[in-house]
Parts: structure tokens; sequence; C-alpha cells
């Protein structure tokens, strides 16, 4: 083929490529060296140099020089291939072309090459574990040493999520950069990429392991039972901080350097390096939103909840750009599915009052087992009012927030109610309602009217003692106390009138007869007071079997008893005194003192075994 050929071939290129194929660039002395046999000296040139660092059989990049060089040479190969790519339709620059894509894709093997060796992490950049920053200590309190006498590293528990780890050295960071950029100039971008994710994925998976984070797949979540899901909350909600906090934005931070200027790669490059660890994560918080709503489950579910919520922030600045937004919206719906669980748990909480059963009768009318655990899960609950509020606000959630950081959780930001109007205010009361009416069920098992109000007025006693030293009672307000407090009022008046007004009334004496002891007829008064000791002595031994939990309340029953029946007793006796039937012998008829009376009116309520029922 002449040069007239090859011009023909090119006649429709522009000048700058046909004046490649003239006489200018012919070598020094050769007319006869033709623009095309340059090409070709040119390519094998090429071809020369980078096979001889292709099959180089140690890293190329353990010399700086011959890094630079072979970046140069690879350079050079790519503007080649650009420049002689528009003339690629002639089958003879075709063919080179062909060996020119062949030669690249070694130089780009090698690349990747090269780019795994230097990705490769110290062990520096591995030593992030359930706590943080470690360091060498030996202080005259606490010294741990190894056989060698050196001091043993000692991991400080982590109080600042303020930590950027540099996994790489700048200098390497610099040559990964270089890489990056012709492998990406060349069109092997994607290659570039999966060598960068497939080192940063071991990691993560390496720091999760030192967290001591367990991998599970999604079927062996949702098969894990409560306490062993129980187990690996706490280590979750480490690892999810540390992750979202510390890890991702370290790798995004690594990914922007070294990928800088190829936005498109360094997006692609972080959301492969951290979309398993992502998914991890997100996965055993489903697990735990999807499992049981048995009530005992609610206050780990309320930590997964509050610690995905915290962190939506966190996924919005990491997760912002398109390669990743489905994992910050996957991350919006477990939270609210979280919440949903929440709010189940507390609707199998009023299905669990609902159900639970009359059966025997608690011994004495002391304080019943659900009243103890409803009040006592409540308060508990009430730990977490804030985030309650927000999981009652409505039924499906509320916009996640879109600030950073964690204050956007502070009462008035998300419009808490402080009065009992507030969602989770109407739960509580309503829990309280079916509580109540359980508990009136549960007292006409109660043969004795007293005791059923015992029963009522030691339950209701302990309500309102757990609602009043607790957030509780800010939360269902003074209204709901004060009329709680008047019901525990009227149980003991209940209680009073149906257990001592028969014993009162034995004591009674007609207003006509109280106005002379002449006109009390002797039989009269010693009939009744034949009667007023055995209704008394077996109204104590009764009572002495019933509890009263609290030791206020226990007292002041007594008291009020002692106050209505002494005074009566007292007045009695002084009338069978006075009277001249009975004269300076009715002691002889009389059995109790007043002061024998009160000690038996104290050794009331003491239950089984005399303990008044516990406080807890």
């Amino acid at each position: 083929m002449t040069d007239d050929d090859i011009l023909k071939i090119f006649s429709n290129f522009d000048g700058r490529l046909r004046e490649k194929l003239t006489d200018n660039h012919l070598p020094a002395g050769d007319e006869d060296y033709t623009g095309f046999a340059k090409f070709e000296l040119t390519l094998k040139s090429l071809h020369h140099q980078i096979s001889s660092y292709v099959s180089a059989d140690r890293p190329i990049w353990s010399n700086s020089a011959d890094a630079a060089s072979f970046l140069n040479v690879v350079d050079e190969l790519t503007s080649f291939i650009r420049e002689w790519s528009p003339m690629g339709q002639d089958k003879a620059v075709s063919s080179c072309l062909d060996k020119a894509d062949d030669l690249l894709q070694q130089a780009m093997f090698r690349l990747q090459d090269e780019f795994k060796v230097l990705m490769e992490p110290g062990t520096e950049s591995l030593e992030l574990s359930a706590n943080a920053n470690y360091s060498s200590e030996s202080d005259d309190e606490e010294e741990e040493f190894d056989g060698e006498g050196s001091g043993i590293p000692v991991a400080h528990p982590i109080s600042d999520y303020d930590i950027v780890i540099d996994a790489l050295p700048a200098g390497i960071i610099e040559d990964l950069h270089e890489i990056a950029k012709r492998m990406v100039a060349a069109g092997y971008g994607k290659e570039c990429s999966h060598a960068f994710s497939i080192c940063r994925r071991e990691f993560l998976e390496e720091s999760f392991s030192r967290l001591q984070l367990q991998k599970f797949s999604i079927d062996e979540n949702h098969k894990m039972q409560w306490t062993e899901i129980e187990d690996e909350i706490e280590k979750w909600i480490k690892a999810a901080n540390v992750a979202l906090r510390i890890l991702f934005p370290s790798e995004r931070r690594l990914c922007d350097r070294v990928f800088f200027g190829l936005s498109s790669v360094a997006d692609l490059s972080f959301v492969e390096v951290c979309r398993g660890s992502t998914i991890q994560l997100l996965n055993f918080a489903d697990a735990v939103a999807i499992g049981s709503r048995a009530p005992d489950r609610l206050f780990k579910v309320l930590d997964v909840y509050e610690t995905i919520r915290d962190l939506i922030p966190e996924f919005g600045l990491i997760f912002s750009d398109q390669c990743c937004v489905l994992l910050k919206n996957e991350a919006v719906t477990i939270w609210k599915r979280l919440g949903e669980a929440v709010r189940g748990i507390f609707m199998e909480l009023q299905n669990l009052i609902r159900r639970d059963p009359a059966k025997a009768a608690v011994p004495g009318g002391g304080l019943h087992p659900i009243t103890r655990y409803v009040m006592n899960y409540l308060r508990a609950a009430c730990r977490s009012r804030i985030t309650l509020e927000q999981v009652f606000k409505d039924s499906v959630g509320i916009d996640p927030p879109s600030g950073s950081g964690g204050d956007y959780m502070k009462g008035d930001e998300i419009g808490l109610s402080s009065t009992s109007s507030s969602s989770l205010a109407v739960q509580m009361e309503w829990i309280m309602e079916l509580l109540e009416s359980n508990l009136e069920t549960k007292s006409k098992v109660y043969r004795d009217s007293a005791l059923c109000s015992v029963f009522m007025m030691n339950n209701g006693r302990y309500v309102v003692q757990k609602v009043k030293d607790s957030e509780l009672g800010s939360l269902l307000g003074d209204d709901w106390i004060r009329k709680h407090t008047a019901k525990v009022r009227q149980y003991r008046m209940n209680y009073q009138r149906s257990s001592w007004n028969k014993v009162l009334g034995v004591l009674k004496i007609d207003n006509n007869s109280a106005l002379s002891p002449n006109v009390v007829a002797p039989k009269s008064l010693k009939e009744k007071l034949k009667l007023f000791n055995p209704y008394f002595e077996e109204t104590c031994r009764t009572q002495s079997s019933w509890v009263i939990f609290d030791d206020q309340l226990r007292e002041e029953l007594r008291i009020s008893v002692a106050g209505n029946l002494l005074p009566a007793y007292r007045n009695f006796i002084g009338k069978l005194q006075s009277s001249p039937e009975f004269g300076k012998h009715s002691d002889r008829h009389i059995k109790y003192s007043v002061e024998e009376l009160e000690a038996r009116i104290n050794d009331l309520f003491r239950g089984n075994g005399g303990s008044g029922g516990s406080r807890k």
C-alpha cells in the first residue's frame, strides 16, 4: 500500500490526522519511512516497555521511579489509542489498534494488581474494636505485662464519635489516585472500583468482627430466639454507632480522596464498600421489628428504635447520592417498622391485662401480681417518654429528621405535649382503665365485702403511689391522681362500714337510755357485752390474716378503726360501770380493757407471717 493509497483512505479525516501520515513525521534521513510505519514502530516501542513492567515479578510501586515511568508509558499508550482511533476504519490501522487495546488491557490488569497491593491495610487500620483507641498503659494501680514484660495494649472506651480513620498513609492514597485516574481514563473505572471495594469491604467485615457483631442471613435473623437477639442487641447498638459515625464517614472520605475528580466512580465505590455492612445492620434491626409483640420485648425494641432514629441524620448525610439513596430509605422504613412494633407491644399488653383470669383470690386481699407487673412496666416505659411520645404521635410515625446529630429529639422540637392530652397519655389512661376493670372483676372472688374493699384499696393505693412518684404522674396529670386517690378513700370507707359497723352497732346505746344510766336495763347492757366480745374477736382473728402492703396505709387504718371503736367502747364500759346493777362488780363481766382492745387492733393486717405484703 502506497502513501497515496493511505491518503485516499483517510481523505475524509481532518488535516491534522492526514498530517500524521505525511513526510513531516518521517525519521530523519529516511524518506521512505511512512506515517503508518511510524505508527507501528511507536506501538512496538510501547509494547516493549509495558510488557517489561507487566511481567515484572515484584511490585512496580516498590520503586517510585519505576511507578512514575510505568504511568508515563500508560499515558502514552492511552493517548496513542485516542489519537488513532478515528482512523480505525482502515483494516491495517484497526488491526494495530486491536493490538494496542490488548496491550492496554494488560497494563490495566497490572495496574489493578498494583492497586490491590497498595490497598492492603497495615494492622493499625484494623485496630478498631468494641472500644476505641489503643495505647500501652502501665500505671501503678493496674499493670499488665506479657511474658517478656512489655506493656499490653489497653482499649479505652469510646467517649466521642468525632473520629476519622486514616486507613492508608497520604502517600499511598496519592499513588492510588494516580492509578485510578489512568484506569478510569482507559475505561476501566469499574475494575478499579471493584478492586477498591473488595479490600475495603474486608476491612469493614473485620471491624464488625472486632466489635463482636455476628453476621446472620435474613432467614437466620428471623429464626433467632429472643434470648439470642437480646444478647446481640447491645453489640449491634455499639456496632451501628461506630459504623455510621466513624467507619462509613471514614470510608466516604477515603473514596473521595482516592477517586478525587471522579465522582461517579467514588460514589459507586462507596456504596459497594458499605452496602453489605449496612444491610447487615438493617437486617438485624428488621428482625427485631417483625418479631413477637410480647410485652417483655418493649425495652430492647425501644433501644433499637432509638438507635436507628438517632442515626437517621447520619444515613442522610452519608448515603445522600443516588447510588446510596435506597439504603437511606430502607433505614427510614425499618425505623418506622420498629415504631409499629412498639405500638403492637402496647396492644399486646392491653390484651394481656384483658385475658388475665380472676382464678384464686390473692391471700389476704393483697397486691395482685398483674398490678405490680403493669405498674412497674409502665414506670419503666415512661423513662423513654420522649421516644414513646414520638411513637404514638400518629399511627404511621413522623417524618425523619433532616438535620445531623441527636439534638433534634428534644421534646419542644417535635411538639410533645406535657399534659394528659398527648397520645401517650391516652394510651396510659386506657391501660389504667383496663387494669382497674380487671381488678374489679378479680375483687368479686372474695365473698367478704370488707375483704373485697381491702383488695381494691391495696391495689388502688399501689397504683396511685406508682403514678405519683414517677413520670406517669406528669403524664396522666393531677386530676387523674386526685380522682383515683378519692377512689382509694372510698374503698377504705367501704371497708370500715362493712367490717366494723356490726361491732360498733352492739355498742350503741339508745338516746333515751343515754340520758340516765338508771334507765338502761342491766340485762340489755349485759347482752350487748356478750355479743360484742365474740364479734370483736372474730373480726380481729379474720383481719389479722388480711394484708395491707403499705406501712402508712396500715397504720392509718388501725388509727381509723381505733378512733371509731375505742371511744364507743369506752363510753359503753362507762355506762356499764355506772349501772346500779353491775356497780363495783362490773369488772367481772368486762373481758377487755380499752388498752387491750387497742392492742388487738394493732395486731390487724399482719397477713400470713405478718409481712404486710411487698411494696415493690
